[in-house]
């Protein structure tokens, strides 16, 4: 039995950072995933013919050191790919009624873009002839 759940999609907001009594850190974002939408099988399109998207939101949550490179690198719109595991949970809330809660629990996010701050800086050029041993 797997609980696998492989996601690629866009940032929605800036990772948020927290960190539990215990000292252990927690980054949270939120994902979003797009699919055509189809009727009877077949992608909808709209007046000018782009194909109609349903977009999905998916709240992460990294923990340690793998929340501690998503909060420094990540940003809202970066694409990313992210491997984890479904995670529910059930509270009471203050009106005694049942509550449920779905996240993903990332294991591994690999990025598929740069962050925009990275994409407008000029990469330094260097000269690396040097280094060849022959």
């Amino acid at each position: 039995m797997q609980n696998i759940v492989i996601l690629a999609g866009n940032i929605g907001q800036t990772p948020e950072v927290r960190t539990t009594q215990g000292g252990t850190k927690i980054t949270n974002f939120s994902l979003a995933t797009s699919r055509p939408r189809l009727s009877e099988g077949r992608v909808l399109r709209d007046e000018n013919g782009y194909r109609v998207m349903d977009t999905e939101w998916h709240r992460i949550t990294c923990f340690n050191g793998l929340g501690k490179t998503v909060a420094e690198h990540c940003e809202k719109g970066m694409k990313v790919l992210v491997h984890g595991r479904i995670h529910y949970t059930k509270w009471i809330d203050s009106m005694g009624n049942d509550r449920y809660g779905c996240e993903i629990i990332a294991e591994k996010v690999d990025f598929l873009s740069r962050p925009k701050s990275a994409e407008s800086e000029n990469p330094e050029l260097v000269d690396r002839d040097d280094e060849i041993p022959f």
